[in-house]
């Protein structure tokens, strides 16, 4: 699977250690006690870490329609969850 872009070390996260920080920074923000230098950093930071796993995401949907093709069942479709948006 794709690794996300490289985190504060420089080293690349994977997507679901990406995620897990994001979980993390969400929890956080949500507590709102954070003072506003944090809630900035740790806000961009989810930005960052949210970029990457879409972009990792992307990339595992685009191998897996190369897959399907190679395999001869290029009927890639829209996923339906059954679920229905509300705006």
């Amino acid at each position: 699977m794709a690794e996300s872009k490289p985190d504060g070390d420089g080293k690349p996260l994977d997507f679901e250690a990406a995620m897990r920080d994001l979980e993390q920074i969400v929890e956080r923000l949500e507590h709102g006690d954070l003072p506003l230098e944090e809630s900035l950093a740790a806000f961009e930071r989810g930005v960052m870490l949210t970029r990457s796993c879409q972009l990792a995401l992307k990339e595992a949907e685009q191998k897996v329609e190369i897959l399907l093709r190679k395999a001869g069942t290029a009927q890639v479709q829209d996923f339906d969850s059954g679920e229905t948006k509300t705006e």
